[in-house]
């Protein structure tokens, strides 16, 4: 496994205890305030968690396919739709 995958892993992971912990706010009906911030919190770990796993991608199969022009092509058209769904979100 990759060191970008076991961060990646690791994150989410986080981010699950995260989840769980704001399930039993609600639960427990803590302040909306406190609830949203740990929401957001967990948004940035999933966020982290991706860019672990786009980095390793960029450094394995992007990396590898520069040596043809088709799937160069391929692999730039690939990473453009990511960035795109990125950023409207």
């Amino acid at each position: 496994m990759t060191e970008e995958r076991k961060n990646a892993l690791k994150n989410l992971k986080t981010c699950k205890g995260q989840i769980e912990g704001i399930i039993k706010m609600i639960e427990d009906e803590r302040y909306c305030i406190d609830i949203s911030n740990q929401i957001m919190a967990s948004i940035s770990i999933l966020k982290k968690a991706n860019l672990n796993i786009l980095e390793g991608h960029l450094n394995s199969c992007v990396k590898d396919s520069l040596c043809c022009e088709e799937a160069k092509e391929k692999k730039i058209e690939e990473m453009v739709n990511v960035i795109k769904r990125m950023t409207t979100y």
